[in-house]
């Protein structure tokens, strides 16, 4: 499958048909300015999936005994030497 490669300019003023079409052929399309590539548009089946950070690590805290006890005794905290 060739991707297509287009301009940025070209892009702006045809962007929508360039959407249908890609969603068609699933072909993606590099977009360029003054040749080099700034951005690629892909459909959406082949974007990465972004988790949410929201819960991301719960139930990976199996065991603890007192949450609002210090982490280490007072006596080694550097604020008290």
């Amino acid at each position: 499958m060739n991707e297509k490669i287009i301009a940025a300019a070209e892009f702006k003023a045809t962007c929508l048909r360039l959407i249908d079409e890609m969603n068609s052929d699933g072909q993606p399309i590099t977009i360029t300015k003054r040749g080099k590539p700034v951005a690629k548009l892909v459909p959406a089946s082949d974007a990465v999936k972004i988790e949410p950070l929201w819960g991301y690590m719960k139930g990976t805290v199996l065991h603890y005994e007192d949450p609002f006890a210090p982490a280490i005794d007072p006596d080694e905290w550097e604020a008290n030497k």
